[in-house]
């Protein structure tokens, strides 16, 4: 076989399987008991034996529905995107708001399952929930005057930009979750460590004493917010047609 011939790896690349008799387990009960699982334990910890004794069921019965662990992953991966709805807005003039609420809302997806940040480079994200958004979302901008594919360069950057700010904070929320703390209590745990060492560094010490009692929550999404206006902002002028910045 040639490496042309190769089936690609994903399910939604995968033809679908001719149904036979009624199983005792459907394919959205198993992918949202993966979801649950995953949330609850992270990536590391899902199998199809673990998932299969949480349904009650053997790994066997798994298998009529999915081919393997990553075929399962992608799955709950479009399980959980299921939950963004982009904003259906064809006025011109809304598609910064509409962009917007459609980054905020990844955001809030990813950071309700961290777990869901290390697998989007992974694997191809082609599912059905994530293909409705996208259509959606590029519909918003070409109907702002964007053609399409600007308007396509225009989303991919936009969640290039989101998924690589909340990568991050997933990460730290996931370490939090294991260290049984909160954000307030780590922060007011790491304050004395942190005045000893921007002593010599007068910028980080400003930023540190300006910032040390504001809340974490609200300084995330702050400094989130900050960066997507920017990105914005160009998307903006590139849309009036004004000069490119230097």
């Amino acid at each position: 076989m040639t490496t042309d011939d190769r089936p690609i790896p994903s399910v939604w690349a995968r033809p679908g399987r001719e149904k036979r008799e009624q199983p005792a387990l459907s394919r959205q009960q198993i992918v949202a008991e993966a979801v649950r699982l995953l949330d609850a334990e992270g990536v590391e910890a899902l199998s199809m034996r673990k998932l299969g004794t949480r349904l009650g069921a053997g790994a066997t019965s798994l298998y009529r529905h999915v081919a393997n662990k990553d075929e399962l992953v992608e799955l709950a991966v479009d399980e959980v995107f299921g939950e963004l709805r982009a904003p259906g807005m064809n006025d011109a003039e809304r598609w910064r708001e509409a962009t917007a609420a459609c980054a905020q809302g990844l955001r809030a997806v990813i950071l309700r399952h961290p777990w869901i940040a290390s697998m989007l480079g992974a694997m191809a994200n082609y599912g059905p929930n994530l293909m409705r958004m996208s259509e959606d979302l590029l519909g918003t901008l070409e109907a702002a005057g964007f053609s399409l594919t600007e308007a396509n360069s225009a989303m991919n950057t936009v969640f290039a930009y989101v998924m690589g700010m909340t990568s991050s904070e997933a990460a730290w929320l996931t370490m939090l979750a294991r260290s049984g703390q909160t954000e307030e209590e780590w922060s007011e745990r790491l304050k004395p460590a942190l005045e000893g060492l921007t002593r010599s560094h007068p910028r980080l010490g400003a930023l540190f004493t300006a910032q040390a009692d504001e809340d974490p929550v609200r300084l995330r999404e702050r400094e989130f917010a900050y960066g997507l206006d920017r990105i914005l902002d160009g998307l903006a002028l590139a849309r009036s047609g004004g000069p490119a910045p230097t």
